[in-house]
């Protein structure tokens, strides 16, 4: 069997399930070392834990992404996606992601928050990316008029790859000797590249609900494009919220801060577009992808609410730092782009071999069983987040490590419900994998398989 005859958009969606579940089960044991300090201290422990957790769901979002481009792509231009760019594109990232977790596991790292491995990882992953680009443009260029969500898969493709270059300017000694301009670029940086990927996945999710609802017109609308613009916007300037700690211009504070209250735009739209949502609920339930969809709107509304929140300087000085940023990250990764990645996945695995809809009660289950964990989860490292904070901006305050005790009953259900979030996705995750090879490699294998002796080459013709 050859790569070249794999579907390149589905090679990518099941290669990034398959970081899913590694990063769920290294974020379930790093969980553990907040209710067990000593848990696994002496052989991988918590310092390689978390970073291999962390880059493997940066890796399912990433790749994630990459395959729902490519599988819209199959179907929006006549141009096919290159086979033999997307399998040179997936190897620079095998081989990235092998010597990534290679250096967490020898404990090798050097690189910075969120990106703690060798920075020499980095150069394949920035090839892959130059190869992706090329490939997208490659298939656009045929399109004489682009939907919304083409315009943001390449604004988040073309935005990516200059941050993520961004992000190494540290290795250069004239940035790393200037601590403020070295965190100002690196928390900048983080806000950028979320913004980049949010541009991609949210472009897939005009995509699939113009799949869903059959109509065409979505994609071109004016309030799509405003969305659009205003998303953009939000990417280039919102860091400025990041770095409200830092003693930076007073001038790129107040632009952050600015910045982020215009999603207030978007706050208003999920209001006023919430009886047209459950009124598609009504129709649509029945079909699988779009339940993920709902679920994702539905953490918009609690994770944008709670980043407006957080935007605010005087809340912001007591919840930077604590947990409240990352249940903030979890609901965002979790809630909002891990849904539509996952409502992806069930519409590009469905066809023929495969279809998923309400019949199956397992998959039921395991979809409200990763709802109700997972606000249970955002819910623990808030509360927690919360005390942590009061205590940071007290003037008299107790010892760091009796403080840390007090959140011990925050941190149980913050485990156990990233327990059961393990347990409800990799449910899903199983049966998209096991889709997909039945469905999808199967297929390959018929078209190799040698024609029965009985066929001979006159019948064929015949």
């Amino acid at each position: 069997m050859s790569f070249k005859q794999l579907n390149s958009g589905k090679l990518f969606l099941a290669s990034s399930l398959v970081m899913l579940f590694f990063g769920l089960i290294m974020g379930s044991l790093a969980s553990l070392s907040y209710v067990l300090p000593n848990y696994l201290k002496d052989t991988i422990g918590f310092v390689s834990l978390r970073p291999m957790h962390v880059s493997s769901v940066l890796f399912w979002i990433i790749l994630g992404a990459s395959g729902c481009i490519y599988s819209g792509l199959e179907y929006v231009s006549e141009q096919k996606p290159s086979k033999t760019l997307a399998t040179i594109q997936w190897a620079l990232w095998l081989v990235a992601i092998v010597g990534i977790f290679y250096s967490y596991f020898t404990k090798q790292f050097g690189g910075r928050e969120y990106w703690e491995f060798n920075p020499i990882w980095a150069l394949p992953i920035i090839g892959a990316w130059v190869v992706f680009l090329f490939n997208f443009f490659r298939c656009t260029r045929v399109l004489k008029k682009w939907p919304v969500y083409m315009w943001m898969w390449m604004t988040g493709m073309i935005f990516f790859l200059f941050t993520f270059i961004e992000n190494y300017l540290w290795v250069f000694p004239y940035f790393r000797t200037h601590f403020i301009t070295d965190m100002t670029i690196q928390w900048k940086v983080n806000g950028s590249l979320v913004g980049s990927w949010n541009q991609i996945i949210y472009g897939t999710a005009f995509f699939l609900m113009d799949r869903i609802s059959g109509n065409k017109k979505a994609g071109f609308s004016k309030l799509a494009f405003g969305m659009y613009f205003l998303g953009l916007f939000n990417l280039m300037f919102n860091w400025g919220h990041h770095i409200y700690t830092l003693p930076t211009l007073p001038y790129v504070r107040y632009m952050g801060y600015g910045v982020s209250m215009t999603e207030w735009i978007i706050f208003a739209r999920i209001f006023y577009t919430w009886r047209v949502s459950v009124s598609d609920v009504q129709k649509h339930y029945h079909y699988f992808p779009f339940r993920f969809l709902f679920a994702a709107d539905a953490w918009v509304f609690f994770n944008l609410g709670q980043a407006l929140l957080m935007s605010i300087p005087a809340i912001n000085i007591y919840t930077h730092g604590t947990h409240v940023t990352v249940a903030h990250a979890m609901g965002t990764t979790i809630g909002i782009n891990s849904m539509i990645l996952l409502a992806a996945c069930f519409e590009f695995f469905s066809g023929k071999c495969s279809s998923f809809n309400k019949a199956n009660v397992g998959l039921s289950i395991a979809f409200w069983g990763a709802q109700v964990s997972l606000f249970a989860f955002w819910i623990a490292l808030n509360a927690a987040g919360i005390k942590k904070g009061i205590w940071q901006m007290a003037s008299v305050q107790i010892p760091y490590g009796k403080m840390m005790q007090s959140l011990h009953p925050y941190f149980v259900v913050f485990a156990i419900a990233g327990f059961f979030l393990l347990i409800s996705i990799t449910i899903l995750v199983f049966v998209l994998l096991r889709s997909y090879v039945r469905c999808e490699l199967r297929s390959v294998n018929e078209i190799n398989a040698p024609l029965p002796n009985s066929i001979t080459s006159s019948t064929i013709k015949l």
